[in-house]
């Protein structure tokens, strides 16, 4: 098996792969996805990456974030040794949210946590 290095991105070249119709696949926790994240994103936990890779499109760019980069690059790796093509989002949604992009969340102020 050919291992691939996972591949970073800044925030404004994961606004144009979302341009392009990538899944941007945000691995934080339940309570961390609850507090702020990225409008259209999708949530899967990054222990549950493995159980849910079935249901992550093989044709699409996959860009991974949580809170800082280090549990999406994980994800990242793995989701590339199986066959998809994924991306690391650089410095998670810490870098989403100090760049201005919109958060949503379950809160009245949302907010990375």
């Amino acid at each position: 098996m050919v291992m691939v290095e996972a591949r970073n991105v800044n925030v404004a070249e994961a606004l144009e792969l979302l341009d392009g119709g990538a899944l941007l696949l945000d691995v934080r926790e339940d309570n961390e996805w609850e507090s702020g994240r990225a409008p259209n994103a999708d949530h899967i936990a990054l222990n549950e990456v493995p159980d849910h890779l079935d249901e992550l499109p093989a044709g699409r760019t996959i860009i991974c974030v949580c809170r800082s980069g280090a549990r999406s690059g994980r994800a990242t790796k793995f989701l590339l040794d199986h066959g998809r093509d994924a991306v690391n989002l650089e410095g998670g949604m810490l870098a989403w949210s100090a760049e201005g992009e919109p958060l949503e969340g379950d809160v009245d102020e949302p907010t990375i946590i």
